[in-house]
């Protein structure tokens, strides 16, 4: 009793749970334990007597609302690499935050009806061990979206679900053990990217891009011996211009001649604003050198972390077994929820509201910045250059303190010390009714810190 009644008593004083949860039963709690109910029942009284928590008959026992100060647990910190990409985790989209999509937009009652089916199918089918490569439904779905939307033809089988980007560039390095090796990033290129690969010992090599993307000869001088490279060639995260036709063909000439690896972060799908989506590099690859990563992040909500990785027919199998053992697929009633929607015709059509909604945000928003000159960007996000001296960093500290969250440039670069500095604006959650009042803020920050 003294045991489970000081266990308890801790974990309430140092916050870890917190006031106002709901304890488990202490028939439930002394079942878990492998004791006497007796015991746990002298053990949650004490803390009663004691006014750690209280207990409301029927309804349940409940940790007190204000319990005895203690020294609470140190919460965790981020690191700064990734603060300067995430200003914020699970907090309300801000004006100009990059990578979310429009929340106002988003098919809520739609998506609602579809979960509730989704769950009681779920609820009432056979109990099994899901495919850890992804639910059949939704892997045949994406294929089928592929094959129309970036012209990359690709079985079923070729298709791992995975728990967005991140999973699957670490799976991409686990299963070609890349570990050790070096690899092409662009520069400026997607920082949790350059973060995945230093945590797998692999050297960075930063590969500048022009107006013509990676520059291909500039990264076979740098490092010819390369083992991978990391390229967005539809729209080039973060500045926005599409790899072109001649560089592809080098990249892809470079890769099977050096028997290296392409990871093609597909980052925004076919979500191009202007014109049609450029091609997938992987619709071009008759080497099976090109791995494709896709996400939902941009085009649903980044909260389902759900995306998924195309590998050559040659690495199904072998990847199949390392996502079995090291990166199994999220739930199954997350990946039918969106296989439903892909499959009954939702997702084209979204994808395409999506597309004229931000298309008029970003003029709106053009519009309203005329005076500072901003220039296209890649992320659905158009680009604010400051002066070469000026501290983007600071500038997007100050503007959250405000409630804006525009990005650094800078923090895309390998070489902070030689980087571009500006700031990343987001269109998509530019509401027009706040607009004139963001902007204001926006152009008093950045005041005198502007390009000449």
């Amino acid at each position: 009793m003294e045991q489970i009644s000081a266990t308890l008593r801790d974990a309430v004083q140092s916050g870890q749970i917190a006031p106002g949860t709901r304890l488990p039963s202490w028939r439930d709690l002394a079942t878990q334990l492998g004791v006497s109910r007796g015991t746990v029942r002298a053990a949650l009284e004490r803390l009663v007597d004691d006014q750690l928590i209280v207990s409301a008959g029927p309804a349940g026992t409940f940790v007190a609302k204000a319990p005895s100060p203690q020294t609470p647990i140190p919460a965790a910190t981020v690191a700064p690499p990734m603060r300067d990409y995430f200003p914020t985790f699970s907090e309300a989209v801000m004006p100009f935050q990059i990578g979310v999509p429009a929340q106002d937009a988003f098919p809520t009652t739609l998506w609602a009806r579809l979960g509730t089916r989704g769950a009681r199918r779920h609820a009432t089918a056979p109990t099994s061990y899901p495919d850890p490569r992804g639910e059949p439904a939704l892997r045949e779905a994406v294929a089928a979206y592929l094959a129309v939307a970036r012209g990359i033809h690709a079985h079923a089988d070729q298709i791992i679900v995975t728990n967005g980007y991140r999973t699957g560039l670490s799976l991409i390095i686990r299963g070609l053990g890349l570990e050790g090796t070096v690899a092409w990033m662009e520069e400026p290129g997607f920082p949790l990217a350059r973060i995945a690969l230093g945590l797998a010992n692999i050297r960075n090599v930063p590969v500048r891009v022009d107006a013509e993307g990676l520059d291909v000869d500039r990264g076979i001088a740098l490092a010819p011996d390369a083992a991978l490279a990391i390229v967005t060639p539809s729209q080039q995260a973060p500045l926005g211009m599409p790899l072109s036709a001649e560089r592809r063909e080098k990249l892809l000439a470079w890769a099977k001649s050096a028997d290296a690896w392409i990871v093609e972060d597909d980052y925004l799908g076919e979500l191009q604003l202007d014109g049609r989506a450029s091609p997938a590099l992987a619709a071009a690859d008759r080497s099976g050198r090109v791995i494709h990563i896709g996400t939902f992040s941009k085009s649903i909500s980044p909260s389902l972390a759900l995306g998924f990785v195309v590998v050559p027919p040659a690495l199904a199998e072998h990847f199949g077994n390392v996502a079995a053992f090291h990166y199994p697929a999220p739930g199954m009633l997350l990946q039918h929820l969106v296989a439903s929607f892909m499959t009954e015709g939702h997702f084209m059509r979204h994808l395409r509201k999506m597309k004229q909604l931000y298309r008029s945000r970003r003029d709106m928003l053009v519009a309203a910045m005329a005076d500072l000159h901003p220039v296209s960007g890649g992320c659905l996000s158009i680009l604010l250059d400051l002066d070469r001296n000026a501290d983007d960093v600071e500038i997007c500290g100050s503007a959250y303190r405000h409630r804006l969250a525009p990005a650094p440039l800078s923090a895309w670069y390998g070489d902070r010390a030689g980087a571009r500095r500006g700031l990343l604006l987001c269109v998509t959650n530019c509401m027009p009714h706040m607009l004139e009042d963001n902007v204001g803020k926006l152009r008093s920050l950045v005041a005198d810190r502007r390009s000449i």
